[in-house]
């Protein structure tokens, strides 16, 4: 089916079946209860879902076949992020053409970035793309003011006269997809529950879907296992007489390229853009999205990047107060203290908690959430069988 089978077309059906029921998956608990904090199936949050799972993915083809690490992409993604909304203001609201410069602009300013900085390797790669990625900021928070807004950004304006689009005066264009506004939302009530679809992330989730089948065609391709030879041996892959450097570059394109796609769809969703996407704390995300979910594996980043957006946006959320709702019942001094104990680890603290589940993972499952969950799979398995060879010593003594 399309190209791929096995586990591959396994893993890629789960990733639609999840992309799409994603509204009704991410609201389990009712409205009404106390539950429904842990909620994440609003449309902003799911966007971010989505649109950071493509950046992961697209990371995830450098870091996670070649083993080269970057600190830079989030210089892609502010690339993407200004093209786009350029094209908004100039061309058309339609997100296509914004989301197309994009990936194009992206792509352009990662072959430079990487015909430089792939001439190191190992650490010294990494500190090429950092600095590569502060000067960009740089750039775009002062020198290049009139191309980027500096501090302040850009975003649309009511003087903005797009050439494609037909504008009220007095009127601020919105971004649409062929005259669907991305801001367009339905409800579904289903006795206590409400489900928000939404236009913009089921746009966003139909690009992450292509995206990732690509990533699938890409890992498994002679090219994919060009790219694994890089990071197993790359000395030896030269001394046989292939040159690396031509496949270590088209990776590093096809990841800016996706960083690109994802810095489009933010404009599309948000059309407001400023310097702080190409900080170096971006790029610091991506790597542990990768890490986290799993590097090398197909579904491990994005699974990395809805795990660190649901904990920034939800587990954030809990104050004291939350806290306090939680432990009532109990006597007022134990109250306390387990408020106490668990308030800095929540609200403006969950990078404590993100830091520790992330020390955990290293640590304990080095290959990610994916290696976790194969180990329970494998548990699982396990079990059946003795169940199955207790039933069968069983039979003959019956």
């Amino acid at each position: 089916m399309l190209g791929i089978k096995g586990k591959d077309l396994t893993v890629f059906l789960l990733v639609v079946v999840l992309a799409l029921l994603a509204p009704f998956l991410l609201n389990p608990f009712p409205v009404d209860s106390a539950m429904a904090q842990f909620n994440a199936g609003y449309p902003d949050l799911m966007q971010r879902f989505v649109i950071f799972g493509i950046f992961a993915i697209g990371f995830n083809i450098l870091f996670g076949l070649t083993g080269y690490l970057s600190f830079g992409h989030a210089a892609f993604l502010g690339v993407g992020s200004y093209a786009a909304i350029w094209m908004m203001k100039l061309l058309s609201l339609n997100i296509i053409p914004g989301i197309v410069m994009a990936v194009v602009f992206a792509g352009l300013f990662s072959i430079l970035v990487g015909y430089i900085s792939l001439r190191r390797s190992g650490i010294y790669f990494s500190i090429l793309t950092l600095a590569f990625a502060q000067m960009s900021y740089a750039l775009a928070y002062s020198v290049l003011t009139p191309l980027t807004g500096g501090e302040t950004g850009l975003q649309i304006k009511q003087t903005d006269t797009p050439l494609l689009s037909n504008i009220p005066d007095g009127e601020i264009g919105r971004a649409n997809l062929f005259g669907l506004e991305m801001s367009d939302s339905s409800i579904i009530r289903l006795g206590d529950w409400e489900f928000t679809m939404n236009v913009g992330y089921y746009v966003c989730a139909v690009v992450m879907i292509l995206a990732f089948y690509i990533a699938i065609r890409i890992f498994r391709s002679p090219f994919g296992m060009m790219l694994r030879a890089v990071k197993s041996n790359q000395q030896r892959m030269n001394y046989t007489g292939l040159n690396s450097k031509p496949y270590t570059l088209a990776a590093f394109v096809i990841s800016g390229m996706y960083a690109g796609l994802a810095g489009g769809l933010m404009v599309a969703m948000d059309t407001q853009v400023g310097p702080e996407r190409m900080f170096w704390t971006a790029s610091g995300e991506v790597v542990l999205m990768t890490i986290l979910g799993g590097a090398g594996t197909l579904i491990g980043p994005v699974l990395g990047a809805g795990f660190i957006k649901y904990m920034e946006n939800i587990v954030s959320k809990i104050n004291s107060g939350v806290l306090h709702e939680w432990f009532a019942f109990l006597p007022d001094g134990l109250e306390d203290f387990l408020v106490t104990i668990f308030y800095p680890f929540v609200g403006k603290g969950w990078h404590l908690t993100l830091g520790l589940m992330f020390m955990a993972v290293v640590i304990f499952l080095p290959g990610g959430l994916v290696e976790g969950g194969q180990r329970i799979a494998r548990l699982f398995r396990r079990k059946k069988v003795e169940d199955g060879k207790s039933e069968a010593a069983k039979t003959p003594a019956e």
